[in-house]
């Protein structure tokens, strides 16, 4: 084989190897500047939980049915006398929310515990970027009892309160 016949033949092999390549050359790209521009996520995306307290009853179902034991509630029962008032949907509460915690360390974001829960207090927004340096900011606390509160209403149930979740 002559070497001119070889070149012919690396040139061909080369063009063929080539032609993807210039095929997309002319094709609008897909790569996003991923800071500045993201995706439009698609219906029934899963983002981070979201909890609207006020809307909370206490029921303790999304934390009984979450596989990983991220969420952490504890509860008191209101005086009989005291009118907690109702959500936005016309559930009347009876029980104070002394504390709802959610680990988003610990979460699989799998939307298990949205589903249970009567008032619709509790769901998956379209936000998916929560990274911090600190693990401990992983953990959302949405009572919104302060801590003089929280003492003052489990001396008054004789620190009878239900509660899920062990973290701090």
């Amino acid at each position: 084989m002559s070497a001119v016949k070889r070149h012919l033949i690396g040139m061909w092999s080369l063009l063929v190897g080539l032609r993807v390549t210039f095929l997309h050359l002319w094709k609008k790209p897909v790569t996003l500047q991923y800071p500045d521009e993201t995706w439009d996520l698609p219906i029934g995306a899963k983002g981070q939980l979201f909890n609207l307290i006020e809307d909370c009853i206490g029921c303790l179902q999304c934390a009984r049915v979450c596989p990983v034991d991220c969420i952490a509630i504890e509860t008191a029962k209101a005086g009989k006398e005291e009118d907690l008032g109702e959500t936005s949907d016309g559930h009347k509460k009876k029980l104070h929310v002394l504390r709802f915690d959610i680990d988003f360390a610990k979460c699989c974001y799998c939307s298990l515990c949205t589903d249970p829960c009567p008032t619709e207090c509790l769901y998956m927004t379209k936000e998916y970027e929560n990274s911090v340096y600190n693990r401990g900011n992983l953990i959302h606390h949405y009572a919104t009892y302060a801590p003089e509160e929280v003492e003052k209403l489990r001396a008054s149930v004789d620190g009878k309160t239900l509660t899920i979740g062990i973290y701090p």
